[in-house]
């Protein structure tokens, strides 16, 4: 289902997986979505008018999908431990598949100009940097837990991740921690502020939506509504709100209560 990201308001449903779905994303030109299902496949819409103009087939369910920046590629990743890179200018071409994942995939992201990927697993903690040329692991990023969200900040240089009760933001091209925060609660998602860089939110099992301060790891603000714990959070592109995806089955967008 598509939404207008400021008023909330039903634009339009995509339909067409026979599965519960898992991850979607669009395009950076928001011309087409893509989605991973349940239903073993990743298929790619036409934003504007619903239809799939692609459908790809798995041998398991697909956890996450991600466009690359240039939009050409379509990367997924899920339970069959594989990563693979498909080219829309040729969608009917087998797809390039990376070294094998050592767990099952939960996330996905491009980075580096598309040069480089990353992913974490449900069963183990760690966010693994993949060469996209060489389809190797060239870093880990050592974490306690499995994570459960990985953002790619909008300027290239932050990673911002969620595992266990812990956020933390890492150097996107030296990969060291720059930050570490202890949460309330676990969380299962955060999101760094794209434009100032100063906040990042989070969300959790405790059904709250809280910002934080990104030099002292200060609360300054929290949301309450949701009534199940939160799954996804994730800041507009402008970062003049965000939004929150829960258990509850609502999709909130909150307006920033704070100075830049």
């Amino acid at each position: 289902m598509l939404r207008n990201g400021e008023t909330g308001d039903w634009i339009g449903t995509f339909e067409g997986h026979k599965g519960a779905v898992w991850s979607v994303c669009l395009d950076t030109n928001a011309l087409r979505a893509a989605s991973g299902s349940a239903d073993f496949s990743a298929k790619v819409w036409d934003a504007l008018t619903g239809d799939v103009l692609h459908s790809f087939e798995h041998k398991h369910i697909v956890r996450a999908c991600a466009f690359s920046e240039d939009t050409h590629l379509l990367l997924t990743g899920g339970v069959e431990k594989v990563l693979r890179v498909y080219d829309l200018n040729r969608p009917d071409a087998l797809p390039r598949e990376v070294d094998k994942s050592p767990g099952s995939v939960r996330t996905v992201s491009w980075m580096h100009s598309d040069q480089t990927i990353l992913s974490s697993c449900t069963d183990m903690g760690g966010i693994r940097l993949w060469d996209v040329r060489s389809g190797e692991i060239v870093k880990t990023l050592e974490t306690e837990s499995s994570v459960t969200s990985a953002e790619v900040s909008q300027d290239g240089r932050y990673i911002t991740t969620a595992d266990g009760s812990t956020v933390k933001i890492w150097d996107a091209n030296h990969f060291g921690l720059v930050r570490r925060y202890n949460m309330p609660c676990t969380v299962e998602s955060a999101s760094l502020e794209p434009i100032y860089g100063n906040k990042f939110i989070a969300g959790g099992e405790d059904m709250w939506v809280r910002v934080f301060d990104f030099q002292s790891g200060d609360e300054i603000a929290c949301n309450k509504g949701h009534h199940g714990p939160v799954h996804c959070v994730r800041f507009s592109p402008k970062g003049e709100s965000y939004a929150s995806g829960s258990e509850d089955g609502t999709i909130r967008i909150w307006h920033r209560p704070f100075d830049p």
